[in-house]
C-alpha cells in the first residue's frame, strides 16, 4: 500500500519529471553522443551497460548507464574484482556522473523519477528489513537524499534511512533542493567510494545489533 501523498506527488511530479527528462535527452545529446563514441573506443562494447533493477514495489526493469567497466578476467575465466576492472577513463565517467545520464531514459519510460532512492540490485531486495524495503514505495531515482548525504562513503543503514525520510516527505521544494545539492556533489566529486571498496561493498543484510530503523543498538 503506498503512503497518501499530497498534490505534488500524485499529480506533478511524473509529469515534470516527464518533460525535464525528455528536454534533458535533447540538450544533452551532444554529451551522450561524445561519451558514447569515448566509451566504444577506450572500453570497447557495448557501450551501454543494462542490468536489471528493483524499482516502484520491486519491479523489475532495465537500468541503462555507460559502461564504465572492462571485461577482464583471471586464468579460470572469473571477472576480476570491480578495482581491477574500473579504469581511469571509468572513474572520471563516474566521479562525474556522466555514467549515469542513460537513466534519462528510464526516467522517460516511468522506470524511474529524477529524484528518489537509487535503484539497488535484485538481490538486495530480500535482504531488507521492513523499515528497508520501504524505498520501494516510490519510483526510484536519478538522485537522492542518500546521494546528498555521502553518497558511496556512508554505510548502507545510513543510506536506507535517508532513502525512507525522502519516501515519508516527499515535496516540489524538497526536491529542488536535492537537485542543487547534487549539483554541489558532482562538482566537488565528493563519495565516489567506500573507504574499502572502488564502488560500494555489496548489501548482505543489516547486521545484529542494529534495528529495523537503523540504529545500533549493539553498544
Amino acid at each position: 500500500m503506498h503512503k497518501c501523498y499530497g498534490p505534488y506527488e500524485k499529480f506533478i511530479k511524473r509529469p515534470l519529471d516527464l518533460v525535464l527528462s525528455g528536454a534533458g535527452l535533447i540538450v544533452l545529446s551532444p554529451v551522450l553522443g561524445i561519451t558514447a563514441i569515448l566509451v566504444r573506443v577506450k572500453l570497447g562494447s557495448p557501450v551501454l551497460f543494462k542490468q536489471d533493477r528493483p524499482g516502484r514495489d520491486g519491479k523489475v526493469f532495465k537500468l541503462c548507464k555507460f559502461r564504465t567497466m572492462t571485461d577482464a578476467r583471471d586464468s579460470e575465466g572469473n571477472l576480476l574484482p570491480d578495482e581491477d576492472r574500473l579504469p581511469a577513463f571509468g572513474r572520471k565517467l563516474r566521479s562525474t556522473s556522466l555514467d549515469e545520464l542513460p537513466e534519462l531514459i528510464n526516467i522517460v519510460k516511468g522506470d524511474m523519477a529524477i529524484v528518489g532512492p537509487r535503484p539497488l540490485l535484485v538481490r538486495y531486495l530480500p535482504r531488507y528489513n521492513e523499515h528497508q524495503a520501504r524505498r520501494h514505495e516510490v519510483r526510484p531515482g536519478f538522485t537522492g537524499l542518500a546521494q546528498v548525504h555521502g553518497r558511496n562513503s556512508i554505510s548502507w543503514e545510513e543510506k536506507f534511512d535517508w532513502d525512507v525520510k525522502y519516501v515519508d516527505k516527499i515535496t516540489f521544494l524538497g526536491d529542488l533542493r536535492i537537485l542543487a545539492d547534487t549539483v554541489k556533489v558532482v562538482l566537488k566529486r565528493d563519495g565516489i567510494s567506500s573507504a574499502t571498496s572502488a564502488t560500494m561493498e555489496e548489501f548482505m543484510g543489516t547486521e545484529a545489533g542494529i534495528d529495523e530503523k537503523g540504529t545500533d543498538n549493539s553498544k
